[in-house]
């Protein structure tokens, strides 16, 4: 989607993201994709020149999920340390801090993408030691031969059909 990055237009984008991932089933996504567009469209919004003209991106793979937003500043942005008490300096940190993975690359002769992924599967949860396995008891070969004399008492008799799926 094109837009211009104002304050009011970022909220409305950010609530478009939220419910098509909504509408993905992709609900775990929600909270850190909808600020890493805000920060992006906000840094479109306080940096980029000669307009604030931007679109904004978003493409589900089996296995990500990437946001990007294109617009019309040929410069990339760039990591500052903020101060302790500074009051703005850490988007780009947030974004590289919440996804997997992020980046900006140049996009024709004057303009700029700036896009973040994440991990669309939840991670494997931790793997933890098996439990002891247990002894299994030596049963005498005689028991083996009364259930067998046990069995045949008529001759040969057809062992009951067994499933191994469920119903």
């Amino acid at each position: 989607m094109e837009l211009q990055a104002l304050p009011s237009r970022i909220g409305q984008v950010r609530r478009i993201v939220s419910a098509q991932l909504r509408y993905w089933h992709m609900d775990s996504l929600i909270d850190r994709a909808a600020l890493g567009v805000t920060e992006l469209l906000t840094n479109v919004h306080l940096h980029a020149t000669p307009d604030k003209t931007c679109t904004v991106e978003i493409e589900l793979l089996l296995d990500r999920l990437t946001v990007s937003v294109r617009d019309h500043d040929p410069r990339l942005p760039v990591v500052d340390d903020a101060a302790p008490m500074a009051t703005c300096g850490r988007g780009l940190a947030m974004v590289a801090a919440m996804s997997e993975s992020w980046g900006a690359r140049p996009d024709g002769e004057s303009g700029k993408v700036v896009w973040f992924s994440l991990p669309t599967a939840a991670p494997a949860p931790p793997v933890t030691a098996r439990p002891p396995r247990r002894l299994v008891e030596e049963v005498p070969a005689a028991a083996f031969a009364e259930v067998e004399h046990a069995v045949a008492l008529g001759g040969p008799q057809p062992a009951p059909a067994r499933s191994a799926v469920a119903g």
